[in-house]
Order: structure tokens, then sequence, then C-alpha cells
């Protein structure tokens, strides 16, 4: 029974809340659709925290999106054991990356007074769910050997039924513990995620890449000289 909660209804929980309350969110409080940045409150550790933590999870996910989107053909790429021990190291080492971000992130928000008085429960939930999740993963990449083999063959079919509405809750119930606790945790922080400040992710401004340059208009008259 707790298997078919936990691999059955709980993904849909998540997927419902991920949805309905990103677009409540946005329809009516499009201003909350922000990272709320805390740069001018502190600048000078932000960039040992902020970009490591964002390189490496973006690193992550899409390492993660392939195993799901393309699993043969990462199967085949395994099979060269060269080859699936440079994958396996590289995200390996973009994992501890994302731990040595939010790690600094963490301890920055921890020590410097202007960031713990403009810290919410909902900053400190984010950071424990993310601990957990990549915690859970360098243990199940440290102790299950070869998890993007693995990750391909067993893991993504049961991802792909969750889309198709057949969830194979008895693929779930033979993984180990770690793998286990790892996907429950990720279905919780999407259900979570739209509550976050992280929901500024869904509102990225790709549309600045190909948007006409914008024209400054003065309104009085400039200084002829600049350094005045």
């Amino acid at each position: 029974m707790l298997d078919i909660l936990l691999f059955g209804a709980l993904p849909y929980v998540a997927m419902v809340l991920f949805l309905v309350v990103s677009v409540r969110r946005y329809r009516y409080e499009p201003f909350s659709f922000s990272s709320l940045s805390s740069q001018f409150l502190e600048t000078r550790r932000l960039f040992w925290g902020s970009v490591p933590f964002h390189v490496g999870i973006l690193a992550v996910f899409f390492g993660h999106l392939a195993g799901f989107l393309f699993p043969r053909e990462l199967v085949l790429w395994n099979r060269v054991p060269v080859r699936l021990l440079v994958f396996e190291v590289t995200g390996l080492a973009f994992a501890l990356l994302v731990l040595f971000g939010l790690s600094g992130l963490l301890w920055r928000r921890l020590t410097t007074s202007r960031l713990r008085v403009n810290t919410s429960p909902a900053d400190l939930l984010v950071h424990a769910m993310l601990f957990f999740q990549v915690l859970t993963g360098l243990d199940i990449a440290l102790r299950l050997r070869w998890g993007s083999t693995w990750f391909a063959e067993a893991l993504a079919p049961y991802l792909r039924s969750i889309f198709l509405f057949q969830p194979d809750v008895a693929r779930m119930a033979e993984m180990p513990l770690s793998v286990k606790l790892h996907v429950v945790g990720a279905f919780f922080f999407f259900a979570a995620f739209s509550y976050t400040r992280l929901v500024h992710i869904l509102v990225a401004p790709v549309p600045y890449l190909w948007r006409p340059l914008q024209v400054a208009i003065w309104n009085r008259a400039r200084p002829q000289n600049p350094a005045a």
C-alpha cells in the first residue's frame, strides 16, 4: 500500500500542484515570479555559491533528461567501458559541484545578518530538499555503480509509465532504498516547487535573445564632459 501511495499516487499529486499552483500564481501574483535576488544584500560570497550550484545543477538535470529521453542510445554509449567511466565520473563531478555551491549558498545565508533577516521558512525548505536530493544522489552514485546504465534500463521505464497513466509501481518496489528515497524526494520537490522562489525558472528571460534593442531616451541634456 505504501508503494502504491508513493509511486502510484504521489507523482500525480506533485504534477497537479506543480501545474495548478504555477498557473494560479502567475495569473494572480505575477510579481511573485521572482528569485528575489539577494545580491544587493551580500555580493562577495554569492559568486562562489551561485555559479557552481547553477552550473552543476544544469549539468545534472540534462544528464537525467538524456537518460529519460534517449535510454537506448545511452545504453549503447555506455557499452564502451571508457565512455561509461567518463560519463560516470563527469556526472559525479557535477553532483559534487552542486553540493559545493549549495553549501556555500546556505553558509552565506546563515552567516550574513542581513540575509538571515530576509530568509523565509520556504527558503530553508528549498535548501533542505535540495540537500536531500544531492546527498541521496551521491549515495546512489557511490554505492550503486554505473547508475547511468541502470537508470536508462530500469528507472526511465517507470518514469515513462507515469506519463502514460499506468505507473509501474512493481518496478519501483524492487529498487534499493536509496533510489526510492531519491525518487520520492523528487516528487515532494516538484510538489513544493511552485510555492517557492524557484518558480522563477519557469519564466526565464529567453525572449531577451531575440527581442529588438531597447531605445534609451534622455529627458535632460547629457553632460558634455562625462567625468564632470
